[in-house]
């Protein structure tokens, strides 16, 4: 009688696992995948003249997103779990070759989304095309005001767009005026009234200079602005202009991305310029990368720079075990790119899995407009879009589809060498993690 109850009860236990979903069934922590995977293009710049260090960091972001997904067993839709799938094309930074790399994304390799893209000279160019195809978009860095923005018709001469938005595109990095906003805030409460703003001649270093300029001569402060063109490596004749004046600069405020950022900021220490009891030195947001910046900026001491995303004294346990492999990889500090490019793909999965599909772009949208998550960055959500398409009058366009809570603070290096786990993070004053705020040459907190 026993052994007829035993085999009931494998019987029965045969028959439920039979009628199971073969692909939700788990064998030792594993499950088992559809044929098809579900492919997101990730779009970063590996070639020069880009970013190269960013799509680095991006792309093992990506990389590292997907394997953490598919050890949960993928992206479950109906009865089925999907492998997720990456598919890095380089930017090189160029607005045209980003267009042909997001064509071929979607005619070559039919990916389902697409998430990335460093420079907003890149978001912009592609943008419309990833709109019409109705592929859903998750931006993780460009910082374009006009990057996601709805109703924006046209940009620099470029084919006009959706009038009723970017339903498609979503952004998680801030817009420009975001983290303008906070550094022209910082510099004016430290009394400067002689700002020198040096440029890249990009979609990313006008706009942002034309708002920082904006709030500056608001606040009745003097600007000179000089355009420089990003890869530049010899910036003394540029340089040589600032030492010339009969007065130095309250501040060097250096609006030039990656690896160029470096050479300009080196150059301007050698020469004296900034940093300086009188000048300040606010430089790229890159110099959180500490190994990297002090291997190309030595004499960098006491140079200011924004961070944007989450600092590391308020690391959540995701972001502190992110922050560890990356480390174990590049021996250094996990930058918000990389953060927001790992959160990207959570997001478009989450999206995917609350939407029950891969492939109606509309509900997948849908379904990110709704996202509520926490990540590594923080929780993410999306204030205005389709779902609430009314912008309060005074809102910026950019807040369509745009994470209205990102980090930026503005840190300070006081050592020599120093990681920027230990640099001073001085200001807003709610972030200060060593109880000081800007520190000339030779103070320390």
């Amino acid at each position: 009688m026993k052994n007829r109850s035993v085999t009931l009860t494998l019987i029965l236990v045969v028959a439920i696992l039979a009628l199971m979903p073969f692909s939700v069934i788990r064998a030792d922590g594993h499950c088992e995948f559809a044929d098809e995977a579900i492919k997101i293009g990730g779009l970063v710049p590996l070639s020069a003249p880009g970013s190269v260090g960013g799509g680095v960091a991006m792309s093992w972001a990506f990389n590292r997103a997907v394997d953490d997904i598919n050890a949960d067993c993928g992206v479950q839709i109906g009865d089925q779990n999907y492998r997720l799938q990456i598919v890095i094309g380089d930017s090189e930074g160029s607005p045209e070759r980003g267009q042909a790399v997001v064509e071929r994304f979607i005619l070559e390799d039919e990916v389902h989304a697409v998430s990335g893209v460093y420079h907003s000279a890149v978001g912009l160019a592609t943008m419309g095309i990833l709109d019409e195809n109705g592929v859903p978009t998750v931006f993780s860095e460009p910082w374009n005001d006009n990057v996601s923005a709805n109703g924006i018709m046209e940009y620099d001469g470029r084919p006009p767009r959706n009038a009723d938005g970017v339903d498609h595109i979503f952004r998680i990095s801030p817009a420009s005026s975001m983290v303008g906003s906070v550094v022209v805030d910082w510099l004016l409460a430290e009394g400067v009234e002689d700002i020198v703003i040096i440029a890249e001649n990009t979609d990313y270093g006008q706009p942002a200079a034309a708002d920082e300029l904006a709030r500056f001569e608001a606040a009745g402060a003097t600007v000179t602005q000089i355009n420089v063109e990003l890869g530049t490596e010899d910036f003394v004749p540029i340089l040589s202009r600032i030492q010339a004046r009969e007065s130095a600069p309250d501040v060097v405020r250096i609006l030039v991305t990656g690896e160029t950022s470096f050479n300009l900021t080196q150059q301007m220490a050698e020469l004296g310029i900034a940093p300086t009891e009188d000048t300040i030195c606010v430089t790229n947001q890159f110099a959180f990368q500490s190994e990297q910046y002090w291997e190309n900026v030595p004499d960098g001491n006491y140079c200011t720079f924004n961070r944007v995303g989450i600092i590391p004294s308020l690391f959540s346990d995701i972001a502190i075990g992110l922050n560890e492999a990356y480390f174990e990889e590049f021996e250094d500090i996990i930058p918000s790119f990389a953060m927001a490019s790992y959160d990207a793909l959570h997001i478009i999965a989450d999206g995917m899995e609350r939407a029950g599909t891969m492939s109606d772009g509309a509900a997948i949208v849908e379904a990110i407009e709704s996202t509520d998550l926490d990540l590594s960055q923080g929780r993410y959500y999306f204030e205005y879009g389709n779902h609430n398409p009314d912008l309060p009058e005074g809102t910026p366009a950019f807040m369509w589809h745009q994470w209205p809570d990102p980090v930026v603070t503005m840190m300070q290096y006081f050592e020599p060498g120093q990681s920027s786990l230990d640099a001073a993070v001085i200001f807003p004053e709610v972030y200060q993690t060593h109880g000081t705020g800007y520190m000339a040459p030779g103070e320390s907190p």
